[in-house]
């Protein structure tokens, strides 16, 4: 019997086995980069054991240093989470030969399928060879790894090369494994899986479908069991498919076989030799905790011939520090405030006062409705999603309430085109035009009288506030009466809440702030100086960073004076394990160059300036 678990993983992903463990009277053990110092998940366990360095190619993805420090904290077994190393057949294998339980199938198993070139040719598929015009669009993919890391979509011959070296570098610094193969691209295919569960006595279970088509960067954001509107015969495909996936390498434990299913058929894609991270929305449509599963299964305890009865149905949605409408670009800083109504499954790695942080991925939470029928899980989750309290970097909050809400997703019609086709009517700012005069409202109470009205009574004050990207600008008055704005009567006004009556309709705000960044019900706003600084403008052309990150690499000959082209790219750079292309946004000179790589920025660093020809 297990009696002490190292999680060789971070964040969400040790928070929700360290969950397990204690409900099993199991002891954990986490191991926590620099940082991750003061993370929940080293705060979670009973034990922590440091490894020295910031970035996951000094830590996390260290086999030897995990082993190590799983020996130096008494642990007895080794669980490899669900992303770094889970799929690396040398770690397991370092893990058994250390006299430790490895959570996981035999590194045999993973050694077959981790790289998907090996899966396919097991699966009887080629990746391509030589390619041409006829092939495109192409998918150029890690060969290890997953979680939409190192891949990129090919549509011209001659964007094939950067894409190569792009997707290369994307996967060596994810996973440690710079290889990546080339394969057809399915236009308006879904992503369907089919999770399974193996004992090492034979019995293999699938545990339904799960669709996981609403992506971007190629890594899933909304995910869904059972997969809707699969016929009874294509279902039975996919589970033949993934039980014969399984049996080929001898699995055991839990695992998903994922595919393209595009005009009834299904694509092989590959198979994760791990847990997955949407795997809590089949653990509630079968009353399952897969973890505990993949604990008993390393105990060597058998599984029940057939499997529970599916009941229901659940969605997850990832909730990313980033922002959608400019290219997803990841968000930092002060976590204030992370809660959700208890209806819905919070799995998260992060609580309020937290960082969120350059160095890791930046998914702070998954939120999981469970329900009778789709369209009960699915409005659960929008309206939980919608009343969830959310205070610090920028989210994909808004994205996710109206993807669970748009016809297409709710009908049942969504591919891995979704996003492609409907991004910008998602991000498409509708912001309150009250919360800026509530957020106004409040920052008046407690002030006195006189200095309400101190210059002269019949002139109203007046704020401004960024929201949305854009600037709002409010204006109220003092009188006896009490607070009054245009059009709309003041109920009621302190620091917390606010409640004015327009048309006839009481509205209600909460309202929390911190120092500038105001949060006025999910509305974010930025306070913002009565008269802004006529110093704080950029010369046209200026390339700020949009992100905090690494610059990892300059174009080849990029100096100052250099000819750019409109769209050309200039400058690289990482964050949260993904890379980013900054290009010139006309065509023109360069007439300034501040980046370096190896360089450490911060959103709104000028990296360069490009000089319009015209101009």
């Amino acid at each position: 019997m297990i009696s002490t678990l190292l999680v060789a993983n971070r964040g969400e992903i040790a928070c929700r086995i360290f969950r397990t463990c204690g409900e099993l009277g199991i002891r954990t053990v986490a191991v926590h980069s620099d940082a991750d110092e003061n993370a929940l998940h080293t705060r979670a366990a009973d034990t922590a054991v440091r490894l020295p360095g910031a970035t996951p190619a000094e830590t996390y993805l260290r086999g030897d240093l995990i082993v190590k420090a799983a020996l130096a904290a008494g642990a007895d077994a080794v669980h490899p989470g669900y992303g770094f190393l889970s799929e690396n057949p040398d770690f397991a294998r370092a893990v058994l030969d250390a006299g430790l339980v490895w959570i996981g199938p035999p590194p045999e198993a993973i050694e077959a399928m981790a790289s998907k070139t090996r899966a396919k040719e097991l699966m009887g598929i080629a990746p391509l060879g030589e390619v041409t015009e006829a092939d495109l669009p192409v998918l150029v993919k890690a060969a290890a790894g997953g979680g939409g890391r190192g891949m990129r979509i090919v549509r011209r011959l001659e964007e094939l090369r950067a894409a190569l070296e792009g997707a290369g570098a994307e996967a060596a610094s994810a996973f440690g494994d710079g290889e990546v193969f080339v394969e057809p691209y399915i236009e308006h295919g879904r992503h369907v899986e089919v999770q399974i569960l193996a004992d090492t006595h034979g019995t293999v279970w699938t545990l339904g479908t799960r669709d996981c088509s609403l992506q971007r960067r190629h890594q899933k954001v909304i995910e869904e069991a059972p997969a809707p509107g699969l016929s009874e015969r294509l279902t039975d495909e996919l589970y033949a498919l993934a039980v014969r996936a399984a049996r080929s390498v001898s699995y055991v434990g839990a695992g998903t076989v994922e595919f393209l299913v595009a005009d009834g058929r299904a694509h092989f894609l590959e198979m994760n030799t791990r847990l997955q991270v949407e795997h809590p929305v089949t653990e509630a449509v079968f009353g399952l905790d897969l973890v505990a599963e993949q604990l008993r299964a390393a105990e060597g305890l058998a599984l029940e011939k057939t499997p529970p009865r599916a009941r229901g149905h659940a969605v997850e949605a990832r909730l990313y520090a980033e922002d959608p409408a400019r290219d997803w670009a990841p968000q930092t800083g002060t976590l204030h405030r992370l809660a959700v109504p208890a209806a819905v499954r919070l799995d998260t790695g992060y609580t309020d006062g937290d960082e969120i942080g350059v160095h890791y991925d930046p998914m702070l939470a998954k939120v999981v409705a469970h329900a009778p029928t789709r369209a009960e899980a699915l409005r659960k989750l929008a309206g939980a999603l919608e009343r969830a309290e959310l205070h610090g970097p920028l989210t994909n909050r808004e994205l996710l309430v109206r993807s669970l809400r748009h016809e297409e997703f709710t009908g049942g019609h969504m591919d891995t085109g979704f996003y492609d086709r409907h991004l910008t009517d998602l991000t498409a700012p509708a912001p309150d035009p009250y919360a800026p005069l509530a957020a106004a409202l409040a920052d008046t109470h407690g002030r006195s009288r006189f200095g309400g009205w101190r210059n002269v009574p019949s002139q109203p004050q007046v704020k401004r506030y960024e929201m949305a990207g854009e600037e709002h600008e409010v204006h109220y008055r003092h009188t006896r009466q009490g607070l009054t704005a245009d059009g709309v009567r003041v109920v009621h006004a302190d620091a917390r809440r606010v409640v004015l009556e327009v048309d006839g309709v009481q509205r209600r705000f909460d309202i929390t702030r911190y120092g500038d960044q105001v949060y006025v019900n999910r509305a974010r706003l930025t306070a913002l100086p009565r008269f802004p600084d006529p110093t704080a403008q950029l010369a046209p052309g200026s390339l700020l960073a949009p992100m905090p990150g690494t610059v990892v690499r300059i174009a080849e000959g990029l100096s100052e004076g250099a000819a750019v082209q409109a769209g050309q790219p200039l400058i690289w750079l990482e964050a949260m394990k993904m890379q980013h292309q900054i290009t010139a946004p006309v065509a023109g000179t360069l007439s300034a160059l501040h980046a370096k790589a190896g360089q450490q920025v911060e959103p709104g660093m000028l990296l360069a300036v490009v000089q319009e020809t015209s101009s």
